[in-house]
């Protein structure tokens, strides 16, 4: 019995990797993904059925709004019965951001949403970007011997590395390896073959899966610094609208534990304002219990954000606020994890 090619949704919004050359002024421009395979020959070796979908206008990752991320939610949606798995090809400096908010944004997952772009063009000799979309669309359509698929999660694969999108952060503007996940372990590794770390994978639920539309960006982020004025932290509390906000601190989610600071802190929350506290190092989490300078915050009522990334935090408390209006509400629902953004210890 033979069974059937697997069917990969492949979505271009925009970015770096879908750049050629054009032969007549020698400037870098979109190509048409309907030719994919003429560019790169290799996806015909796959097997796997490969449709494409692009935006009209591609968008510089730079550009990219909620209003896209809604936009690809809505596609996957349309097209989520037809397919077997979706690679989205994407700048690399917001990637971080819209897919950690699509694995919020599509809750109940249980079909792979590969992420993936490259440092340089496709149309570039020395191109990361062949290898890149060839395997995330092998990963995407990887399966076991019961046709289930091997990562049914949203994840970004980059450089022989595939991580879960919620725990991924930009790195460096410079090096092919530009993502990295460093509070928890990658989901596989491309060499030889690809090495599936199939118990880091997060497994599907038997819940209908479930497109989230609903997005508040009255949101604002709060990075703290040595001498930061309470003046300054004065007005910005005051920002009309505001709802959210993260608190960027130091270390283990340390801040100054002056009268003055802590006072705003603790003005904002009973006006009904979201605090989460994520630390600015990139390893490691948030323990508001472990230091004096923590308690503070603790004692307040500000929400320790674990080991969760930056980019997750801030895309999950927009999520998180588009669908409920009660502060504890959306407090325990950002402390409560949806797609393995963060670790409960």
């Amino acid at each position: 019995m033979t069974t059937a090619k697997r069917k990969i949704l492949l979505i271009y919004t925009g970015g770096t990797i879908g750049m050629i050359t054009d032969s007549a002024s020698g400037a870098l421009k979109p190509f048409d993904f309907e030719q994919i395979t003429l560019e790169v020959p290799e996806l015909n070796k796959l097997d796997c059925e490969i449709k494409t979908f692009s935006f009209e206008k591609p968008i510089d990752s730079s550009n990219v709004t909620p209003e896209i991320w809604i936009k690809l939610v809505k596609i996957i949606a349309n097209h989520y019965n037809d397919f077997d798995g979706f690679v989205i090809l994407h700048g690399s400096d917001t990637m971080a951001y819209t897919a950690s908010a699509l694995s919020f944004m599509i809750k109940n997952l249980d079909k792979p949403i590969v992420f993936t772009g490259s440092q340089l063009p496709i149309g570039i000799i020395r191109t990361d970007g062949k290898e890149n979309l060839i395997t995330a669309i092998e990963v995407a359509a990887a399966c076991d011997k019961d046709n289930q698929p091997l990562v049914p999660e949203v994840a970004v694969y980059f450089e022989y590395k595939l991580y879960r999108a919620n725990r991924t952060t930009k790195l460096s503007a410079e090096h092919f390896n530009a993502f990295a996940s460093f509070n928890y372990p990658k989901l596989a590794e491309a060499g030889i073959s690809i090495d599936y770390n199939l118990s880091a994978v997060r497994q599907p639920t038997t819940k209908e899966v479930e497109f989230i539309t609903n997005i508040d960006i009255n949101v604002g982020v709060l990075k703290v610094f040595p001498g930061i004025s309470p003046v300054y932290v004065e007005h910005f509390f005051r920002t009309p609208g505001l709802r959210g906000v993260i608190l960027e601190t130091f270390g283990a989610g340390n801040a100054s534990s002056s009268p003055l600071f802590l006072s705003e802190i603790k003005q904002a929350l009973e006006k009904g304002i979201v605090i989460v506290n994520v630390t600015q190092c990139k390893s490691g989490r948030v323990n508001q219990q472990k230091y004096e300078t923590g308690r503070g915050l603790e004692d307040a009522g500000v929400i320790g954000g674990n080991d969760i990334t930056f980019e997750a935090a801030i895309t999950k408390l927009m999520v998180v606020l588009g669908n409920f209006t009660k502060a504890q509400d959306v407090k325990r629902n950002f402390q409560q994890p949806w797609s393995g953004e963060l670790t409960i210890s």
